[in-house]
């Protein structure tokens, strides 16, 4: 049979509660029991702000990377757009090289057609300059006779708008003639002294290819009998 002494256990219990007061109630057990827990919770704090901060940092980079990664692909696509657009640039501007050098030449081509279309039968009708400039046209030229300047004035009035604002002006000049031209005939045949006249003219208008043009306003009808074209005579 076993025996256990209970006073003895008790004893020894209040014992070991008496020290532990007694260890207790010593200011400098009571200051290194502090001091001990203070440090145990500084240090559970450090490792805690630093496996914090260690996963903060982490993250941190791992954002940079995925930063520097979309940066560097905007970088990318950003230096393509640049060369896309100054190739666009690029053609745009031979595209319109090309525009301005088929204008420059079907420009005067179509002005000449529409010029020969509206020339009198007159054979000794002859012009001797066209100058457009500014969607100006001047147009010079001379006929020994009246009525053909006349007529092409007037064809050139009513041309459905193709030319425009028509201004004419004509003087009488004695004709330049070169005796070396009449080498090869009798000189004693022509009276190089009495020189024959011709018309001098000067047309001004407005030239507006096909496609282009705008409807003309309602011009007041002339008079019955009146030249639609007035001829300037100096």
């Amino acid at each position: 049979m076993i025996k256990v002494n209970l006073l003895n256990s008790v004893t020894e219990r209040a014992s070991s509660a008496a020290a532990v007061e007694a260890k207790v109630a010593n200011p400098a057990a009571r200051f290194w029991m502090l001091g001990a827990a203070a440090a145990g919770l500084l240090a559970l704090g450090m490792a805690f702000d630093y496996f914090s901060a260690s996963s903060s940092l982490a993250k941190a980079k791992e954002e940079l990377d995925r930063q520097q990664q979309m940066a560097a692909q905007m970088a990318a696509v950003n230096k393509e757009q640049a060369e896309l657009e100054k190739k666009l640039k690029d053609i745009q501007a031979r595209i319109d090289v090309i525009k301005k050098l088929r204008a420059s030449q079907q420009g005067p081509v179509a002005v000449l057609s529409d010029l020969n279309s509206r020339l009198p039968s007159d054979p000794d009708f002859r012009l001797e300059a066209i100058e457009q400039k500014s969607g100006e046209l001047v147009i010079q030229g001379q006929s020994p006779n009246e009525y053909a300047v006349t007529q092409f004035g007037r064809s050139l009035e009513f041309s459905d708008g193709l030319f425009q604002n028509v201004s004419l002006e004509a003087e009488r000049k004695d004709a330049e003639v070169n005796p070396a031209d009449y080498a090869g005939a009798d000189a004693s045949e022509f009276d190089f002294s009495s020189k024959p006249q011709v018309f001098k003219f000067k047309i001004k208008c407005k030239y507006t290819p096909k496609g282009q043009q705008q409807p003309p306003a309602q011009a007041p009808q002339p008079q019955k009998g009146a030249p639609a074209t007035q001829v300037a005579q100096k």
